[in-house]
């Protein structure tokens, strides 16, 4: 048996990636639209499909990208996460020895890359962490399938499913919204809760549990917000949106275009996204903002995301140290509240 103290734990973070520079675009792109979970078509189709799309978005992306300096920021938040996670969990566990990856999706540092990294390692206890605060197939499961498939070390292993109303999650929402409406004083403002959007067909046909975990997760900011006596005028709406099919609604440019007709203004807040990168660097502060001035919503206002506010990375803390006690899969604080074909927790634990 393990014993309470001189363990070597091992903490996984999971994300998407994002491309270093402009010549890692197209690969990243290709990653990405190649992963089952996105396009949900046999490899022999989906392959071929995915490298059309990367071609033909390459030259959009890179334009982007060049937007923020060539390359996305998300590894270096990443990074800066772990450490300080890291430092945080080696101070509740003296006797332990700690270590924090992380395990992008589509780019470098990825899943095959760390999880030859923790084999390495060598950790008795492995703590798989998400930072995708909502559960997703398109983000969590495709990330911890991954994982599965190629992680061969040693380790007992137990996974953080989701923790869309964990405290300080929540806590660290509610301080961006309030300095928010600090910045737009006494103007008329709305805030919209913009959650990256997925096709609704994975709510009614897959079983997908995370419109339901985003609408939580505004409920309790909102909550968190009345309690220090904030009523806000609010709402939640979705981005990114790409292709044909009928996406989770309204969108952030609809929220933006109800707004104008209701004489209001804006504090935008990533709700589902715990580091910036393109969707918020870009599609936040540069499309949806040209778009808001050209409405006539003002102010446009727009909370960073939690990156290393201390509440968030108190409730990354305070998730691995609840893995740590148990076995198998579970959500940090509440999970899902309806049936989900695709909750991992219902799945491993069925109702009788």
């Amino acid at each position: 048996m393990t014993p309470l103290s001189g363990r070597r734990i091992a903490v996984v973070l999971f994300n998407l990636g994002g491309p270093d520079d402009q010549a890692s675009v197209k690969p990243f792109l290709f990653n990405l639209f190649n992963d089952p979970a996105i396009i949900g078509l046999p490899g022999v189709v989906r392959t071929p499909l995915a490298r059309l799309i990367a071609n033909r978005r390459e030259k959009t992306a890179q334009a982007n990208y060049a937007l923020i300096g060539g390359g996305s920021p998300l590894r270096t938040e990443t990074e800066t996460q772990a450490r300080a996670l890291e430092a945080a969990l080696s101070q509740r566990l003296p006797g332990d020895e700690v270590r924090a990856f992380v395990a992008m999706r589509y780019w470098k540092p990825m899943t095959e890359e760390t999880a030859a990294d923790v084999a390495a390692f060598g950790p008795d206890e492995i703590v798989l962490l998400p930072l995708y605060p909502q559960y997703s197939t398109t983000t969590t499961a495709s990330s911890l399938k991954q994982w599965n498939a190629v992680y061969a070390g040693s380790g007992d292993s137990r996974t953080v499913c989701c923790y869309p109303e964990a405290y300080g999650w929540i806590e660290a929402q509610a301080e961006a919204v309030a300095a928010g409406l600090d910045q737009a004083g006494d103007r008329p403002v709305r805030v919209l809760f913009s959650a990256h959007g997925i096709p609704e067909k994975l709510i009614a046909g897959k079983g997908d549990p995370y419109q339901e975990q985003v609408e939580s997760t505004v409920a309790a900011v909102v909550a968190r917000l009345a309690g220090q006596g904030r009523t806000i005028d609010h709402a939640v709406c979705y981005q990114s949106r790409v292709g044909p099919m009928k996406w989770l609604g309204p969108s952030t440019p609809e929220a933006l275009e109800q707004a104008a007709r209701d004489g209001k203004g804006v504090v935008v807040v990533p709700i589902a996204f715990v580091s910036e990168h393109v969707e918020t660097l870009v599609e936040l502060d540069i499309e949806y903002r040209e778009l808001a001035h050209g409405l006539g919503v003002a102010p446009y206002l727009r909370a960073p995301a939690v990156g290393t506010a201390p509440p968030f990375i108190t409730a990354l803390t305070e998730a691995a140290l609840h893995a740590l006690s148990r076995t198998g899969v579970a959500p940090y604080g509440p999970g899902c509240r309806g049936d989900w074909k695709a909750c991992p927790c219902q799945a491993e634990n069925p109702a009788a």
